[in-house]
């Protein structure tokens, strides 16, 4: 490499570097680059016949062909790490949410009570949006969840614990890329039929699984249909002391409730190759669902102030449809260089009807409240991206992305005018549009062999803007500049050591600036009203990775990593007394640092042993540290990180592959956080064993069994505020249950 060249490299690194450590941003998103796939293609020797001299038949001689290729794998050869699962692994156990196949991937946790739907994935142990979620490289709009998201629909999930210039760098614990399925196979054709049961809650769910491919022309569709039933009985207890500790509150509220939620998802998917190698694919994704249910909660005080209302009963039903389209296409340029452009729509509409009683005596109804709501929103988008190869062993990107979302909101309130009762009518309108745009660059290279560097910086920034006829337009416009830098070393052909550092973001959601207040029907420091803040700044983080890995065998891996993020403007919610009643709204609060360490292993036991059975061993250990400059110590934990977490897992398949089966195991630490000076919460360890078997009858039929939350550990969760007056706690417990679930595979 002339060293001209070479000197101009690593000036460039040196820069982005630099720029890492100082540059002093707005606000603004950051995101990991693909992986390059360059397989090595094999090498084939041929020798030719050979014909002798005297006359005779030509002798034949043998022709031996000998080939090898070097495997691509993106998390070993991109500079830019990434982990990439496929989808035999997230279809493993059967699962019906995407979300119970997070909680077994290394360093990812979620967080809620095993087998009840919802929770949030997180990253480093952080909560409260700092893990950034993606749906084929873009954000879903708010109110969707990917608990409705089918595994069957998924094509591999890519995991990036350091962000690069191609997606948003709205990333400072990290992100997840959901990639729906995109490869096509030849006249496929699969049918799956799966009940899960779990006491109190209940799962049926199909999925169907067609693609074929005539020519350069190809189609896939995947359709699933869900449907949940759940009833639930969880206790809550109210306790409170005065200032000298002597009790001055005793209550405890019986919860119960029942309800049911089904929904259904598409996603069909037109690929055409064209002329010169270029490719035309239009893909599309449609979730629509519904639900209803009821809540019933009877508060019985036998010291102190009686709550509010004695009794609350709720009904409430509602329904939802999600609709995302793409249209992409890749032109192939000379030398190498291609270009990749994508427009894209997306819809949301969700609409709910729900109904508050409260009784203070029995027989008297104090409140009667009914609230019919409507959300709208649409979305357009357009990203590009321009690569091409650079020298030598170098490959140059540049790209943009933008896009606007529009979003109105409606909401009617009625209340009957009942005895006791101060009923409050209202009609509240509110709209949104959040504008944004990236322009980025990114540049990796091959300095030697052993050598490679990413470097790259991305420009985003979001202008809000929101309306309505109960508050002041508020109006937010930010933008953000994020240098990144990668670098890895290969010491050898099974050791390496990686190195990142990156400037990331999280930006506040729109909800959280709209100044509309989220009444609780009994206010109290630990069941506040909410509501937004329409000053609330940007969280701007500088982090720093390393770790180092060694390979060996097929699959055969160890890796230890370290983590650093220094955040600013850090976010926690605040607690205030306005007006006599209590209200949450988030506030920026200082500065936050948190650190971790991650191990993993994986273990083929054939690299060890020839003619081993084919069991694969599997282990990771993540342990999070955090400090929050603004609350007072100890436990003050950022986003109430899970502080500990494991995994344990063993695959095995017999020989012939009639029967695979296998297992998990999943530990979450939990333990007392200090939200604020004032407030403290409590969530107890958690314990989840998962065991699967799949038994393949034919070439066409098999049957799927797994076991889930074996240990059947109840989940105890708790907040408490104190101050001069006194303390006052609020605790819940949520029954374990252990969920069987059989699927059947038909292929035809």
């Amino acid at each position: 490499m002339p060293s001209r060249l070479l000197s101009f490299r690593l000036t460039l690194a040196a820069a982005a570097v630099l720029a890492a450590w100082s540059v002093h941003a707005e606000q603004a998103p950051v995101a990991p680059e693909p992986a390059q796939q360059t397989p090595v293609a094999p090498e084939v020797a041929e020798r030719a016949p050979v014909r002798l001299e005297e006359p005779a038949p030509p002798a034949m001689q043998k022709i031996e062909v000998k080939g090898s290729t070097t495997a691509y794998d993106p998390r070993r050869d991109d500079t830019a790490s990434k982990m990439v699962v496929g989808s035999e692994e997230i279809l493993r156990y059967g699962d019906t949410s995407v979300l119970d196949v997070f909680k077994r991937l290394p360093g990812i946790t979620v967080n809620g009570a095993s087998g009840r739907g919802g929770g949030e994935v997180r990253m480093r142990g952080l909560g409260g949006g700092y893990t950034q979620i993606l749906l084929n490289g873009e954000r879903a709009p708010a109110g969707f969840s990917i608990d409705s998201l089918a595994p069957d629909a998924i094509e591999r999930i890519e995991v990036l614990r350091a962000a690069s210039a191609e997606f948003s760098t709205q990333s400072i614990a990290g992100t997840i890329n959901i990639v729906l399925k995109k490869a096509i196979q030849n006249a496929q054709r699969e049918l799956k039929l799966s009940r899960a049961d779990a006491g109190t809650y209940q799962t049926s769910y199909g999925n169907l699984q067609l693609s074929c491919r005539d020519g350069g022309f190809s189609y896939s569709l995947a359709a699933s249909m869900y449907r949940n039933d759940y009833h639930y009985d969880t206790p809550v207890a109210e306790r409170g002391s005065d200032a000298q500790g002597a009790p001055s509150l005793l209550r405890d509220i019986r919860s119960q409730g029942h309800g049911r939620n089904e929904g259904l998802n598409l996603a069909p998917r037109l690929n055409w190759t064209l002329a010169g190698g270029d490719t035309l694919t239009w893909q599309n994704y449609i979730n629509a669902g519904r639900w209803s249910g009821t809540a019933h909660d009877v508060a019985t005080t036998t010291l102190g102030t009686p709550s509010t209302y004695r009794q609350e009963d709720q009904e409430r039903s509602g329904q939802n449809a999600f609709l995302r389209s793409d249209l992409s296409w890749m032109h192939k340029l000379e030398a190498g260089a291609k270009l990749e452009l994508k427009l894209g729509g997306n819809g949301f509409r969700s609409s709910g009807d729900t109904r508050d009683i409260g009784v203070n005596a029995p027989g008297g109804a104090a409140r009667d409240s009914s609230v019919a709501a409507v959300s709208v929103e649409k979305g357009f988008s357009s990203t590009g991206k321009y690569s091409t190869p650079f020298g030598e062993g170098q490959a140059v990107t540049l790209g943009w992305d933008g896009g606007v979302s529009l979003r109105d909101d409606e909401r009617a309130q009625r209340e009957r005018d009942v005895p006791g009762s101060h009923p409050v009518n209202s009609d509240e309108g509110f709209s949104a549009k959040v504008r944004r745009l990236a322009l980025y660059g990114q540049d990796e290279w091959n300095m030697t062999p052993q050598w490679s560097v990413y470097a790259g910086m991305r420009w985003e920034g979001v202008d809000t803007r929101s309306d309505s006829n109960v508050y002041d337009t508020v109006s937010q416009r930010s933008s953000v500049w994020s240098p990144l830098f990668h670098s890895l070393w290969k010491l050898n052909s099974k050791d390496q050591v990686r190195l990142a550092l990156t400037r990331t973001y999280k930006a506040p959601a729109t909800s959280s600036l709209i100044p509309r207040r989220f009444t609780s029907a009994n206010n109290s420091q630990t069941e506040p009203d909410r509501r937004g803040n329409p000053h609330l700044k940007p969280e701007l983080a500088l982090g720093l990775d390393a770790s180092y890995e060694h390979y060996w065998g097929e699959g055969g891996l160890l890796s230890a990593s370290a983590s650093m993020r220094r955040i600013d403007g850090y976010t926690r919610q605040g607690l205030l007394f306005e007006d006599g009643r209590w209200l949450s709204t988030p506030v920026n609060a200082g500065q936050a640092l948190t650190r971790g360490v991650e191990l993993e292993a994986k273990l083929p036991l054939r690299s060890l042993v020839a003619g081993a059975p084919q069991l694969d061993l599997r282990a990771s250990l993540s342990r999070n540290w955090s400090r929050v400059d603004s609350v007072p110590g100890p436990d003050n934990r950022l986003g109430q990180q899970t502080p500990l977490s494991a995994v344990l897992g063993a695959d095995y398949k017999a020989a012939g592959g009639s029967l695979s089966a296998g297992g998990s195991f999943v530990f979450k630490n939990g333990g007392a956080v200090r939200v604020s000076e004032r407030q403290r919460a409590y969530v107890s360890v958690r314990r989840e064993l998962d065991v699967y078997a799949l038994w393949k009858f034919d070439a066409k039929n098999q049957l799927r069994m797994a076991l889930s939350n074996l240990l059947a550990q109840d989940e105890y969760s708790e907040s408490s505020y104190s101050d001069a007056s006194g303390v006052l706690t609020r605790n819940s417990t949520t029954a374990g249950r252990v969920q069987a679930r059989l699927t059947m595979e038909m292929k035809f």
